[in-house]
């Protein structure tokens, strides 16, 4: 179990973060939703200790997650990625091996062979040679997913992987998604998704500076959560059809 205990992140004297407390489950798809500047982005960071907390605790199987930051994989934002840096996407997803390596070390049969393994699982081992630069963006995306997955956490927290991709990778990214999810890792997913797409996440957590509800989608997706996290009516939201089924149906 990943577990968040009162997380607070503070810019300045603006309150980014306030009392965060959620609970995933090992094996789950976990969907992280709200407007823009809720703090979804925050949020991942502070998990991962790569901005300063104000307070908080994260724990994952009763230990602290920043003592085991080794089993948890990063998927940034396409905008945090400089994609014209002359790299290749071999070279991308073989960053990820360092953890067991070091940057200086030799790399291992066994870290090439896992690295062709996870390009022939997002379809782009034919491309392996090719600049990141000179690919499409769902491909750019599918190369970054491949270094997630060729670090072999049991973690995976995914900063809107699917924004700018085509309907193919899209896709196969919720298929693998679902794989290692039935292979017993736990994904957190920041994305701006609606409709029934929610419904294929086991849980919800619903954010806009604090947890408004954390839950199924049928739990979390209510008239009232929804005003409380965009400012809007449930009658004027956008996002009310899906909700109007979730509660209706």
């Amino acid at each position: 179990m990943l577990e968040v205990q009162n997380l607070s992140v503070r810019y300045r004297e603006v309150a980014a973060l306030s009392d965060i407390s959620f609970s995933l489950n090992t094996g789950s798809l976990v969907g992280l939703i709200g407007p823009n500047g809720a703090g979804k982005s925050t949020l991942l960071k502070a998990m991962l200790d790569l901005l300063p907390i104000q307070t908080g605790k994260i724990f994952y199987q009763a230990k602290s997650l920043k003592q085991q930051r080794q089993k948890v994989a990063y998927l940034p934002q396409r905008s945090q990625i400089d994609w014209d840096y002359p790299v290749t996407v071999w070279n991308v997803v073989m960053m990820s091996r360092t953890l067991h390596t070091g940057w200086f070390g030799k790399i291992s049969r066994q870290s090439k062979e896992i690295v062709s393994e996870v390009l022939e699982r997002v379809e782009l081992y034919e491309l392996r040679d090719r600049p990141i630069k000179n690919l499409s963006g769902g491909q750019q995306q599918r190369v970054f997913l491949a270094r997630a997955l060729a670090q072999q956490a049991d973690v995976l927290f995914l900063d809107e992987p699917l924004t700018a991709v085509d309907k193919k990778t899209e896709t196969l990214m919720w298929q693998i998604y679902n794989e290692l999810k039935q292979e017993g890792k736990t994904l957190l997913i920041s994305c701006h998704e609606w409709g029934n797409m929610l419904d294929r996440y086991d849980q919800l957590l619903l954010l806009n500076r604090h947890l408004i509800a954390s839950g199924t989608p049928r739990q979390v997706l209510t008239p009232e959560n929804i005003q409380s996290a965009y400012g809007v009516l449930f009658e004027q939201s956008d996002h009310s059809d899906y909700a109007e089924e979730l509660l209706f149906c």
